[in-house]
């Protein structure tokens, strides 16, 4: 009998991994090069700097608890055009290239760092950042501004760009060290928004139909029952798939160089979609993943929305298969943001030109669907307040990981951008500091 149990537990010890594992240091390792890559590169396109202390003291710090530890062992190179973070003697480094108007691409684990992926945007210039003027907050404004910088509206937060526009006028700005108008930081979950509002352009020019099936190529097997997802279903959080993680958790995709046509369209269906609502990244790559086959341009986020709303300073960065990572993985300025919101407050009308469908905005922030438990509601890309939160009924917001936000109230003609890097667990009380902000206007 206890030769029989030993026999048993042999492949159970043989599958059993050291702590941490190699492909934790292969992620950590692609998470300090995307950081780096993207922060110091995108930032010198726009003519402004970072530096890689600045990025080690704020990026690369309260991160996945499986990684945090890691990071600071790992060592990285800044050469002309890449970051390599060797993590392995028996393979090569992590790489993440620079791809000039494309932001960073990080390269698959074990990829020869001389690989250059395509990219279309390598040799295009992109203007400076818009002039560094920065108006000076006052009287109850100018607290409020001072409490977010010293770490409040939450436990630990760390703000590094704050923002507030009123009748599409900045009144006030403020960045920390080693940040400025020119700086874009990674938006995180706020892209999920910037997705919902490229699908909006795509509309209008007749390349998708949200209320349709999601022309996902990889799903178009006969008798493949994800045909029947609708891209509505996608950006409204409801697909019904599985993924064996946290739904805001793609770990291969964001740090570990996997591509999005390689993973999120591999998940089974768990739920009927329509049914459940469920955050999920591989939701938001999945539709965009369906609009790139319609689009018939490969920087579509770019042609439709990105260069016609003149948001300069902002980054669509690709996997290295060239496929949009449009749920976290764009680097955008404090003021492109607040340009942004601004676009949402006129219906997606800018400079007399409309670029959004009429009733799009009201598509986005309509609570149809399955709804979150608890907190916010949610549109179709947009986090949805009102008086629950102590705000104005119709009040929106975007929402990314450490502390990014678009806050918009409609009724106030209202625009807060608060970009942070807070650490894991921490919470920014965006909500509050906006319900501060109109008392502070009143």
């Amino acid at each position: 009998m206890a030769a029989a149990a030993a026999l048993l537990a042999a492949p159970v010890a043989a599958q059993l991994q050291p702590v941490p594992t190699p492909y934790d240091r292969a992620i950590a390792a692609g998470y300090k090069a995307a950081m780096l890559c993207s922060a110091i590169f995108n930032a010198r396109a726009n003519g402004a700097e970072r530096t890689v202390e600045s990025v080690e003291r704020n990026e690369l710090v309260g991160t996945y608890p499986e990684y945090d530890a890691l990071l600071p062992t790992l060592t990285a190179t800044v050469g002309a055009d890449r970051v390599t973070v060797p993590f392995d003697d028996r393979l090569p480094p992590r790489v993440a290239i620079a791809q000039g108007a494309d932001g960073c691409t990080n390269l698959p684990i074990g990829t020869d760092p001389a690989l250059r992926p395509p990219s279309t945007a390598a040799a295009r210039t992109r203007p400076a950042g818009r002039p560094p003027v920065v108006p000076e907050a006052r009287g109850a404004l100018r607290g409020l501004f001072d409490r977010a910088f010293a770490a409040g509206f939450g436990d630990r937060t760390n703000t590094v760009a704050l923002l507030v526009m009123r009748d599409g006028r900045m009144i006030a700005e403020r960045y920390a060290d080693g940040y400025g108008p020119a700086t874009p930081t990674r938006t995180w979950s706020v892209a999920k928004s910037i997705a919902g509002t490229v699908a909006g352009t795509a509309v209008a020019r007749g390349l998708i139909d949200p209320a349709a099936p999601a022309p996902v190529p990889e799903w178009q097997a006969p008798g493949d029952p994800r045909a029947a997802i609708t891209t509505e279903q996608l950006f409204r959080m409801a697909s019904g798939l599985h993924s064996d993680t946290g739904g805001s958790r793609t770990d291969a995709i964001y740090f570990g160089g996997t591509a999005v046509t390689e993973e999120t369209v591999a998940w089974p269906i768990e739920v009927p979609a329509g049914t459940r609502f469920r955050y999920a990244n591989n939701d938001i790559l999945l539709a965009i993943r369906g609009l790139r086959s319609r689009a018939g341009d490969d920087d579509f986020a770019r042609t439709l929305l990105l260069d016609p709303l003149g948001l300069n300073g902002t980054f669509a960065e690709k996997d290295w298969r060239g496929n949009y990572v449009l749920s976290s993985q764009v680097w955008a300025t404090a003021r492109d943001l607040a340009r942004l919101g601004q676009f949402w407050l006129d219906d997606g009308v800018v400079d007399g030109r409309r670029l959004l469908p009429e009733g799009w905005m009201r598509w986005m922030t309509a609570p149809a669907g399955p709804q979150p438990a608890d907190g916010p509601g949610y549109g179709a890309t947009l986090w949805l307040f009102g008086p629950a939160q102590g705000l104005p009924a119709g009040s929106y917001a975007a929402q990314g990981n450490r502390g990014q936000f678009i806050m918009v109230v409609p009724s106030a003609r209202l625009v807060v951008v608060r970009r942070g890097e807070d650490p894991s667990g921490a919470g920014f009380d965006i909500a509050r500091l906006t319900a501060d902000v109109l008392q502070a206007l009143e």
